[in-house]
């Protein structure tokens, strides 16, 4: 018999757009022969279902379940396909874990702590497995010194919300006059912020996920902007960026990439799909950790779905697997 499946998408924060993008190749994409498929889209007005003939069906928080014809639907598992709050940081996760439903993403605290930059990177810095730049976290309910800040940094630094995605919120500032504005718009996505010092290199990204314990690496991507940093017009507008897969690096590049993402991903407790950000800094030969990213995009623009095809394997096959995955545990 089929199993339910909630595909849920959506979100309070601007990835809205990219997760519904995402949640539609992923329901594309599920095979149909095994799954049924409910898409469920989460707001902050509401949790809906639109069923076939146009009508919204909320969604029963008390349990987590959808009444359709007078027969109640119960799920047998949850594909999380929102960037951002609340599917991205552990809100839904521990919501989910209460109710005792399979998930497919990271649990409740990895997802908190790899959502939050600037704590994730203190907990990975003491991993020491791979190189961190250094940063300064700064609140929006706190006063900064920006010029304090820069006497602790060289420039030029990023400036990022601590808790969002799809760069959105995030400049590249090379002057010092740059840096309160920079800081006030992040302040516009995120009550915190964190500025880091930025690191010239070449950006290779990756993908990994465990089945049975093991942990499959996909091939490397090297992406290459075109803009001054790959913003969210370089992330999602076809040709603004190249995204090479599989990257054209050194062997041995590669296997520290892959290595290092794995140890990455067993000491933060990982599960599901996960793709973790590197900078290799040819000039100096290191290698620097830039993010986890516990929900990636699943656009047809996106790197992962890209990853898998070059891998060998369909989307459809590597959705069931994190389907099967996550109900086996």
């Amino acid at each position: 018999m089929n199993k339910n499946i909630a595909l849920v998408a959506g979100g309070y924060s601007g990835e809205y757009v990219i997760s519904v993008q995402s949640a539609a190749v992923i329901e594309q994409q599920l095979d149909k022969s095994r799954y049924n498929v409910y898409k469920i889209v989460i707001t902050r007005e509401g949790w809906t279902y639109t069923a076939p003939d146009g009508t919204a069906v909320e969604v029963d928080k008390n349990d987590f379940t959808l009444t359709l014809n007078g027969n109640k639907i119960r799920f047998d598992a949850v594909f999380i396909g929102i960037h951002g709050t609340p599917g991205e940081d552990g809100r839904l996760q521990g919501y989910f874990e209460m109710l005792d439903i399979p998930y497919t993403s990271c649990g409740m605290v990895t997802s908190a702590l790899t959502f939050n930059k600037s704590y994730c990177n203190k907990i990975v810095a003491a991993l020491d497995v791979v190189n961190v730049s250094k940063s300064v976290h700064v609140f929006r309910d706190q006063p900064y010194d920006a010029a304090a800040i820069l006497q602790q940094l060289r420039l030029p630094v990023f400036v990022k919300p601590a808790e969002g995605g799809s760069s959105i919120g995030m400049s590249k500032v090379s002057a010092a006059e740059e840096l309160p504005a920079a800081i006030e718009k992040a302040f516009k996505e995120d009550s915190q912020v964190l500025i880091e010092e930025f690191i010239k290199g070449r950006e290779l990204t990756m993908g990994l996920f465990k089945v049975n314990g093991e942990i499959t690496v996909l091939p490397i991507t090297e992406v290459i902007s075109s803009k001054e940093f790959f913003d969210y017009e370089a992330k999602y507008t076809p040709g603004v960026s190249q995204e090479i897969t599989p990257a054209q690096v050194p062997a041995e590049i590669t296997k520290r990439v892959q290595e290092t993402a794995s140890i990455l991903y067993n000491k933060l407790n990982c599960r599901g799909i996960v793709r973790i950000d590197f900078i290799w800094e040819v000039a100096t030969g290191k290698l620097w950790f830039l993010e986890v990213n516990t929900m990636p995009g699943q656009s047809e623009n996106s790197l992962v779905p890209q990853q898998v095809r070059a891998s060998g394997r369909t989307l459809q096959e590597f959705y069931g697997m994190l389907i099967e995955e996550c109900m086996r545990r």
